[in-house]
């Protein structure tokens, strides 16, 4: 799933291959699928983009945006965006697909759900998406320190960890996914209320937050996830499905499992404090 360190890589990746190449067709809802999202008709994708260049890419959160003219075609959380060099097979199944003058293309492929959305910027009006672009992401001058006090101090006491960081999008592009290392680096268990977290160990927090996405960002994303090229990030995963029923890396207590606000969290019973 998209989350910050995949969006950046994606995006960067995008920049460094197809930027400035133009448009030759365009396929939308390819194959047909309830829960893949898209704006308007299928044709409107081809009639706006055909003969456009491509331009500059850029992550916002979950999301991974592209310049098309004066649109930006836009894709979601869900939504697995892939890179076809000229002459490689592709996949039989997929949403969409942009091909392109060399003889490449990028496609869209959905298999929960995902969106793939050419918006006008300017008055595109989806929260999710806003809130993405507005807030200022970890790792950039307006994500300090104080800001992150900011966050916390508006928040309800009684929430829990997972809750504060990974929900009501204060920090779009924070999921569930990145959400485990941060906190098995913070030493605080998912389900650990806010307001029992003593003010000396929110610096820790924050310093966790910024400094494991920097480091899964630089990595070229997680080796859970996947890159633009279909590669596995490189940043190894210290907590996920993977690593259940191993040994933590600092002291070696079972990693274990539970549900929890609607997903999976995945903790170190030695070293995450309740």
């Amino acid at each position: 799933m998209l989350e910050i360190p995949e969006s950046l890589t994606i995006a960067a990746q995008l920049n460094e291959t197809v930027k400035g190449l133009e448009i030759r067709r365009v396929e939308a809802a390819h194959t047909k699928h309830s829960f893949a999202w898209y704006t308007g008709e299928p044709d409107f994708y081809a009639e706006t983009m055909e003969g456009k260049r491509l331009g500059e890419a850029a992550g916002w959160g979950s999301y991974v945006e592209i310049g098309v003219g004066d649109y930006r075609f836009a894709v979601g959380d869900g939504t697995n965006l892939r890179y076809y060099a000229p002459g490689e097979k592709l996949p039989p199944r997929y949403q969409t697909r942009i091909e392109l003058e060399d003889g490449s293309s990028l496609v869209c492929t959905v298999q929960m759900y995902g969106s793939m959305f050419l918006i006008d910027p300017e008055t595109y009006d989806n929260f999710y998406y806003q809130v993405a672009r507005e807030k200022p992401m970890p790792g950039t001058d307006g994500f300090d320190y104080a800001y992150f006090r900011e966050l916390r101090e508006q928040a309800s006491g009684t929430l829990s960890m997972k809750a504060f960081l990974a929900t009501e999008q204060r920090i779009p592009g924070l999921g569930n996914g990145v959400l485990q290392d941060i906190l098995l680096r913070a030493g605080l268990h998912p389900k650990k209320k806010m307001g029992t977290v003593p003010e000396s160990r929110w610096r820790q927090v924050y310093e966790a937050l910024t400094d494991t996405l920097q480091k899964m960002t630089a990595s070229g994303g997680r080796n859970t996830e996947k890159d633009l090229f279909g590669r596995p990030g490189r940043y190894p995963v210290m907590l996920s499905k993977n690593t259940l029923g191993k040994g933590c890396p600092y002291c070696g207590t079972i990693i274990q499992k539970a549900s929890y606000l609607g997903g999976t969290v995945y903790f170190c019973p030695g070293c995450q404090e309740m």
